[in-house]
């Protein structure tokens, strides 16, 4: 598989984060996000996302296996 970059400042993504994107913009998306990237992206700070993580993990989304 290959190695998928945020869009916006070219990072390696982590797992976590390539879930994040795919749930928070679509399953489909071709635009990957660090979770800072993405924090700008949708105004909030990175520890809501990182709690939004932990959220969708504990409710049993797939993307986040």
């Amino acid at each position: 598989m290959k190695k998928k970059i945020c869009c916006e400042c070219g990072k390696k993504l982590k797992k976590d984060e390539i879930a994040l994107s795919q749930k928070l913009i679509d399953v489909d998306t071709e635009d990957f996000y660090c979770i800072q990237c993405m924090a700008e992206y949708f105004d909030c700070e990175v520890e809501d996302l990182k709690i939004k993580i932990s959220e969708f993990k504990e409710q049993g989304c797939t993307l986040f296996l």
